[in-house]
């Protein structure tokens, strides 16, 4: 007699559905406020998944955010300058060509970059943004908390690293973040197109309201990756149908939900395609991470005078706090260590092993 064998799940792997939350429009504000979304725009976001907002940030906005960032890669530079790990600290170089020389110096040093994740004024200023915070009034209630995880992103020119693959932000996350919205706004720091690194997304697939079964890790990276098949079969689009590739300009962003399946494509120019993407949710829903860290409350009905306490947002290093929490074992790295581990890798089948999922394993 034949034994069935049950396939093997994984805990990122769940079988409810919550459509509601991603295509149902909630209640509106009553008053009109700058920067609020038309009904249109609405509308598509809800229906499509995602939504290409022009022409929102001033250069007035978006430049401290420039100069913040040219000054972590500085950082940077120094610290690897005095380490011994390069030979110049290339100083001559600009914003969207520095941290590529540093790389050719010191391969890894995008990385070294991306791990030390110090936050910045400017950054908190602009997802805290006046305006900004009315759209998401729209998207999540008159309650809005910025997300724990957010990430300034650097894509080097053809560096293969930096070419993350398909993936639900939900993957990243812990199931509790499944039943309600996340939106992101993806924010490039110059003009993106298929070219230099730009996004693309699968329209209406967050319609399923669902997870789809993700792997890890993509090639040599720390990603999770959604195949395509998955995408297909789960989550009820068409690839070659659906698939959309988002140009957005200097001073717009890309608006999408965790739910929506995203990839960036390839940097094939010469210049470093620089991006925030941050978070918002209503802060009466769980934060969806892991019980690491809580978000930041930005906006609340009963005090419209808050202050967003930032000491205490900044208090957690979200990555030592999880590897304290949650390995066997916690032991201070290598600063110029270039492994990346997190708590994803124990939520999805590893079916590729590579440094990173065996740093985790270990």
């Amino acid at each position: 007699m034949a034994v069935e064998v049950q396939a093997k799940t994984f805990p990122g792997e769940v079988s409810e559905t919550y459509p509601e939350p991603f295509t149902t429009i909630p209640p509106q504000p009553v008053d009109p406020k700058p920067g609020q979304l038309t009904e249109e725009q609405l509308k598509f976001f809800f229906s499509e998944g995602y939504l290409v907002v022009d022409k929102f940030f001033t250069s007035e906005e978006l430049e401290p955010v420039k100069h913040a960032v040219a000054a972590l890669v500085d950082g940077v530079a120094m610290k690897l300058f005095n380490a011994g790990k390069i030979k110049n600290l290339y100083t001559e170089y600009g914003l969207f060509e520095r941290l590529t020389k540093l790389e050719e110096d010191f391969p890894g040093a995008s990385i070294v970059m991306f791990k030390t994740g110090t936050f910045q004024k400017a950054i908190g200023d602009l997802w805290s943004n006046e305006r900004l915070l009315n759209m998401m009034e729209q998207l999540v209630g008159p309650d809005v908390a910025g997300h724990p995880v957010w990430n300034l992103r650097t894509k080097t020119p053809k560096n293969n690293l930096w070419t993350i693959p398909w993936h639900q932000d939900s993957a990243y996350f812990s199931n509790d973040s499944y039943d309600h919205l996340i939106p992101t706004a993806w924010i490039p720091l110059l003009d993106t197109n298929a070219q230099n690194g730009g996004m693309q997304v699968v329209r209406r697939a967050h319609r399923a309201g669902k997870v789809a079964r993700h792997t890890c890790a993509f090639q040599s990276s720390w990603y999770v990756v959604l195949d395509e098949k998955d995408i297909e079969n789960t989550l009820g689009v068409n690839i070659q149908e659906d698939v959309i590739t988002c140009d957005v300009p200097y001073g717009g962003f890309l608006l999408f939900h965790n739910l929506t399946p995203h990839r960036s494509l390839p940097n094939m120019s010469s210049r470093i395609r620089w991006s925030l993407d941050l978070r918002w949710q209503s802060p009466h829903q769980k934060w969806g991470f892991y019980d690491i860290a809580e978000g930041i409350l930005f906006r609340s009905a009963s005090s419209p005078h808050l202050t967003p306490d930032w000491k205490k947002f900044l208090s957690v290093n979200r990555k030592e706090a999880w590897q304290k929490k949650h390995l066997q074992k916690y032991e201070e790295t290598d600063e110029f260590d270039t492994t990346v581990t997190g708590p994803w890798f124990s939520r999805w089948e590893i079916t590729h092993r590579n440094r990173h999922t065996e740093a985790f394993r270990n």
